[in-house]
């Protein structure tokens, strides 16, 4: 062996493929974060307006139908930006068409059981269903869309121990309901507020009627406007 091979340097190990490719799925994954916080604002607001359209939808269906489908939209939107824009690897059609039917569902789900919780004592009755309704639905939705074998789970201890817990949260409401609607003085009480606000609405139109209406005064008759002559009075011209 020569001796201008034994001087020679050792030469650096190339860098393995793997670190390279962690190394660029990192700045890829920096790069998107601004996409990403507008797809998590998009969750929020989504959930939100449909949180209250499922509440207060039976006070006028019309208006809170749109509003419910404005945050349905929204919230797939977000879902199409973050989970398939955005994913690491690219979806077929059908987990595509999957991802998106089951984030309506979750949508939902998470919508009955915010606006459920936040209106409960405006309305008991109502929200006692809506609670454990979403409680059932958006753990059904989550694990349809994430969970490659999902009806494990979803038929497993799992999911029993959740259809429990709905159950005695549905009873436990249900008993509570009828003394939070007999106390229920403070919040805004929706139904209470419509009504009130149209009685009141009667009630002035009816004062407003008998003011518009001057009472009659009784009109003087002619023997009235004629002067009356004292008895025994002359002022002593005679014609």
């Amino acid at each position: 062996m020569s001796s201008s091979s034994r001087l020679a340097p050792p030469q650096p190990p190339a860098p393995s493929q793997p670190a390279q490719s962690s190394r660029r799925a990192h700045r890829k994954r920096e790069a998107s974060l601004p996409w990403r916080y507008i797809g998590y604002v998009g969750y929020y607001v989504g959930a939100g307006l449909i949180s209250g359209a499922v509440v207060h939808h039976p006070m006028d269906p019309t208006r809170y139908s749109l509003i419910a489908a404005s945050g349905v939209l929204v919230f797939l939107l977000a879902t199409v930006l973050n989970d398939i824009i955005l994913a690491s690897e690219r979806q077929p059609l059908s987990r595509m068409l999957r991802v998106l039917g089951t984030s309506t569902m979750l949508s939902f789900g998470l919508g009955m059981l915010s606006g459920g919780m936040q209106h409960f004592a405006d309305l008991p009755d109502r929200c006692a269903v809506l609670i454990p309704l979403g409680i059932v639905l958006s753990f059904v939705a989550f694990f349809l869309k994430e969970d490659k074998r999902p009806w494990r789970r979803i038929f497993g201890l799992m999911g029993l121990a959740v259809l429990v817990v709905a159950a005695l949260t549905f009873l436990g409401l249900r008993h509570i309901a009828p003394t939070m609607a007999e106390g229920s003085g403070g919040g805004h009480s929706h139904g209470d507020v419509v009504r009130e606000k149209g009685s009141d609405e009667g009630q002035d139109g009816d004062h407003g009627g008998d003011t518009t209406k001057p009472a009659s005064q009784p009109t003087p008759s002619p023997k009235d406007t004629q002067p009356s002559k004292e008895p025994g009075h002359d002022d002593g011209h005679q014609h």
